[in-house]
């Protein structure tokens, strides 16, 4: 999957999602439309229920629509098969979660290798992949320490490096200053800034923290479903803990 700086790499129309249960049916999301650039770093910010994660679930082929489509680099991820989707996500998407999701049997360069393995690359490649990804970020004298002995800023650059070694083209990233201080959640936020700029990455934030927005090229609102409005960095006013 390639696409030019600038042209629309993730095309999501009429997204609709409804969770049903004998007794309920909840509208997560009402038919929400958005286009984003490849290039582009874009956050996603909206209270609790707004359809914030449903949407970051939708752009990360971890669920599908209930209508509605969503197309990356011209795939229409509807018409892949749990396979094929398997393949897509661990060939084009990296994922940076909230808790690090690492396993913590292993060491740090164990869990960056683990996706690079899984994609077919030989053990000697997959380790020298992960070996630069932590050493990039910092962590070369990390690598054979266990999640438990790293701490939570050592963890999500643990998980940054992972989502990053199999060089994706789009980097999804679900509340990654949630645990973390002020200090190392400024730090995290210009790692993922930088990777975006250096890279040309493409990077979906999923996010309640206003600092995030300093690094935003959009900032994508989210209501009851819907998109409730879309502002340029140029046009936001961000002060710590608030925003206009």
């Amino acid at each position: 999957m390639s696409a030019v700086q600038g042209e629309v790499l993730i095309d999501v129309r009429g997204v609709k999602k409804v969770f049903r249960t004998a007794r309920s049916e909840v509208h997560a999301m009402r038919g929400v439309d958005l286009q984003i650039r490849a290039g582009e770093y874009v956050s996603v910010m909206g209270p609790s229920g707004s359809g914030k994660s449903t949407l970051f679930n939708m752009i990360g082929a971890l669920d599908r629509p209930s209508g509605g489509s969503v197309t990356i680099g011209g795939v229409d991820l509807a018409t892949l098969n749990p396979r094929q989707l398997a393949y897509f996500r661990g060939r084009h998407l990296g994922y940076i979660f909230q808790a690090y999701n690492l396993i913590p049997s292993l060491t740090a360069l164990r869990n960056v290798m683990l996706p690079v393995l899984l994609s077919g690359v030989e053990p000697d490649e997959a380790r020298q992949r992960a070996t630069q990804a932590l050493s990039e970020l910092g962590l070369s004298h990390r690598l054979d320490h266990r999640p438990g002995e790293l701490s939570g800023g050592q963890q999500q650059r643990v998980a940054i490096a992972r989502a990053i070694v199999n060089r994706p083209s789009i980097l999804l990233a679900d509340e990654p200053t949630a645990n973390l201080d002020f200090k190392t959640g400024t730090q995290v936020i210009e790692m993922i800034g930088e990777l975006s700029r250096a890279r040309g990455v493409t990077v979906v934030c999923a996010t309640h923290d206003h600092e995030m927005l300093k690094a935003s090229d959009r900032v994508i609102w989210i209501a009851d479903g819907q998109v409730a409005r879309i502002t340029e960095r140029a046009q936001m006013q961000i002060r710590t803990g608030a925003v206009s």
